[in-house]
């Protein structure tokens, strides 16, 4: 009779229970687990980074960025560099990426949206210095010198797959129902497109945008072979440029006096990472303003 009773279904149903709820604590126990060893590698190095550039960046304040290394020459002249090097991306990447991604989210369901997809997805996961090189070869051979527009194209190649990908994404969310009522009114697809799924998207594409900026603002390697630096400072689109990066670069690779490079290396380092910091927060404020607006 004991051995019946202990055999009962609901027994057994409430030692299944115990089992399954003990799995579950491990394997939510393992998923926190992972997400902290993600963040140990963030945090170490932005710990670094702020413990080595803030004291050179703030302790130096406003000098260092105008006096010349003799490295990498005037830091605000690489900022000015970088910010520049970053709207030609944006003249070059924008555009292809927003209407790549509009067309996916629209027009995509098909085959060739297919092979859009999956070159969009290729390209984000190419190395930076593949851009660089097909950068060179298309306009710094032919020119026959580095120039900014290199710079910008290279950048470029880089940013349109993260927009192309989060267009696409954010446009899909638009409700069916907005695009079914502008076609009921007798508005043109490509109409509706443009004046009702798009400013519904808009924040979304915005913060697409943010992201895809700050995915090129601190890339060294395609710069090497397009803008090459200028410690003369900026001069013109068409001439060598000074980068942020490119400095950094340069003042730890190839120091011409340590004790002026090395913090001058740093506060570079630390102004790159407030610059991606800030396009990171901003583009998490968009994305928190939508969510409240459709909320």
């Amino acid at each position: 009779m004991g051995i019946a009773a202990a055999s009962s279904p609901r027994t057994l149903g409430g030692a299944r229970f115990r089992r399954r709820k003990a799995v579950d604590r491990l394997m939510a126990g393992a998923m926190i687990l992972s997400a902290i060893i993600v963040l140990i590698p963030l945090f170490a190095v932005g710990a670094y980074v702020v413990q080595q550039g803030w004291p050179a960046l703030i302790g130096h304040f406003p000098s260092i960025l105008t006096e010349q290394s003799p490295a990498g020459g005037q830091l605000i002249e690489g900022l000015k560099g970088t910010l520049i090097l970053i709207g030609l991306a944006c003249v070059v990447g924008l555009p292809i990426g927003v209407m790549s991604g509009l067309y996916l989210a629209e027009y995509g369901r098909n085959r060739f949206g297919d092979v859009v997809r999956f070159t969009a997805d290729v390209m984000a996961g190419l190395p930076s210095i593949v851009a660089g090189i097909v950068a060179y070869s298309v306009l710094v051979l032919t020119t026959k010198h580095f120039s900014a527009y290199a710079g910008g194209l290279a950048l470029g190649l880089l940013m349109f797959p993260t927009v192309t990908r989060s267009t696409e994404a954010v446009v899909r969310l638009v409700p069916d129902a907005l695009r079914e009522g502008g076609l009921a009114l007798g508005i043109s697809r490509w109409r509706t497109i443009v004046s009702i799924v798009m400013p519904a998207a808009l924040s979304g594409i915005i913060t697409g945008i943010i992201l895809g900026v700050a995915r090129v603002a601190g890339e060294t390697a395609p710069l090497i072979f397009t803008v090459l630096g200028n410690n003369n400072g900026f001069i013109g689109l068409t001439q060598p440029v000074p980068a942020l990066s490119l400095q950094i670069f340069q003042a730890v690779a190839s120091p011409v006096d340590p004790t002026q490079d090395y913090p001058v290396a740093y506060a570079g380092v630390m102004l790159l990472f407030l610059l991606v910091v800030v396009l990171n927060l901003l583009a998490r404020l968009v994305a928190a303003r939508r969510a409240v607006a459709r909320g």
